[in-house]
């Protein structure tokens, strides 16, 4: 027997709630607003991390897809394969982001993020020279905009993985990925 959280039905939502998850069609915030003093903070930050970050979207999303893999959630792989694929990361980077343990053929500066990802995905604490290096690389600011991004989507892929989110269907895809 499977079990899983059911998502909401949207007619029972708050109608601030529903607002937003009419808006963003996408199941992850579907189930979030079943914890209704939580939705709007959890979609806030994702609306920082995705929109309002400095961080290069390109760069960002290889994070993304790393943690995806690593943490095996599926519904954040099959979305970020999908955004990364708009922010211009190519097949053959995300074949290599799920294929290599650790990721060693993308360049010094793409392998950085996997392992960024994988030692957060993995171990909770960035190893200081990882640490070090993204310092120098980024500075303050993207340093700091990168652990935030790896460590939301760490907690997404636990509540997506854990409730059971379902994949939306093909064409609600389509749709919010105009593809």
């Amino acid at each position: 027997m499977s079990i899983s959280i059911t998502l909401p039905e949207i007619g029972s939502l708050p109608p601030e709630i529903r607002e937003a998850v009419e808006a963003i069609p996408l199941n992850v915030f579907r189930m979030a607003a079943n914890a209704p003093a939580s939705f709007m903070t959890f979609a806030a930050f994702a609306r920082s991390i995705l929109f309002e970050s400095q961080f290069d979207p390109l760069k960002r999303e290889i994070a993304v897809l790393r943690v995806a893999h690593v943490t095996s959630a599926s519904y954040e792989w099959i979305h970020h394969v999908a955004v990364a694929s708009q922010c211009g990361v190519t097949e053959e980077q995300i074949e290599k982001i799920k294929i290599e343990d650790p990721v060693t053929s993308l360049g010094d500066e793409y392998n950085l993020l996997c392992r960024v990802a994988d030692e957060i995905s993995r171990n909770v604490r960035l190893s200081n020279d990882a640490l070090a290096q993204i310092l120098d690389l980024y500075g303050v600011r993207g340093a700091t905009e990168l652990i935030l991004c790896v460590s939301y989507f760490n907690m997404v892929s636990r509540f997506l993985e854990s409730t059971r989110v379902p994949i939306e269907n093909e064409d609600v895809l389509k749709k919010i990925y105009k593809a």
